[in-house]
């Protein structure tokens, strides 16, 4: 249900109500300038979890596009990808705190003013602080594959998620999807290709994956998988 911007949202109303997390909770110890950046940064780049619509151009000082990272793990592709792209506006969730605090140390070193960060799951940011078609774009970048059997259930890109994601999107917006297990890659554009308010961007002659958009840069453990052969599958489907 959309409601304006700073209209509470009753549990009764929120859809979907917590069914589905969108991590996994692991240990991490915060080097001395993590630890730091929370106390420097995180004023100005934090944004608390509330039960009530985001009002993004107050929290970002601007309008602009609004594109949802879930799971930036250190954001370093995070952060190259905010630099490249100036005129978006990126709300990042992640609740690994050595992660949160790693991206706010370079938010503050490299004055990056188009990124604020959200330390909370992702779905229920989604269903209390922003409205349905809201986001001009959603990046999952190298989400856990889960590769035993028994715990594919636990993945991410699930049918009920990817329904939830693309009520979020406005019309014309997209949902970028990445990841270097190709079984999940198999599973993702599977769940991507049924669900009726998505559209597959890749050429027909690329097997339903696309071209690596060149915004999205190269990981260290990328670089060292594609070294090796491995293989890395991008997914860009649109909003209708």
């Amino acid at each position: 249900m959309t409601t304006p911007d700073n209209t509470p949202q009753t549990q009764a109303e929120a859809p979907f109500m917590r069914t589905i997390k969108s991590y996994v909770l692991r240990a991490g110890r915060m080097g001395t300038g993590q630890m730091r950046a929370f106390d420097l940064y995180g004023p100005k780049f934090l944004v608390p979890y509330q039960i009530e619509r985001l009002n993004t151009q107050a929290a970002f000082g601007r309008a602009a596009p609004l594109i949802l990272e879930i799971g930036f793990g250190m954001g370093d592709a995070t952060a190259k990808i905010a630099h490249v792209r100036p005129d978006d506006n990126f709300l990042c969730c992640e609740v690994h705190e050595p992660g949160v605090g790693a991206l706010l140390k370079r938010c503050g070193e490299e004055a990056i003013g188009n990124i604020r960060i959200v330390q909370h799951d992702a779905v229920e940011v989604m269903d209390h602080m922003l409205g349905e078609n809201s986001l001009d774009g959603v990046h999952i970048f190298f989400p856990d594959p889960w590769h035993k059997s028994r715990h594919h259930k636990r993945r991410l890109i699930q049918g009920p998620f990817v329904q939830r994601l693309a009520r979020h999107i406005k019309p014309g917006g997209y949902l970028h999807l990445a990841t270097d297990w190709q079984p999940y890659a198999e599973q993702m554009l599977q769940v991507l290709s049924v669900e009726p308010l998505l559209v597959n961007t890749a050429a027909a002659d690329q097997g339903g994956y696309a071209t690596k958009p060149d915004y999205r840069p190269l990981t260290k453990f990328e670089n060292r998988g594609l070294k090796l052969g491995h293989g890395v599958w991008d997914l860009v489907f649109k909003r209708v």
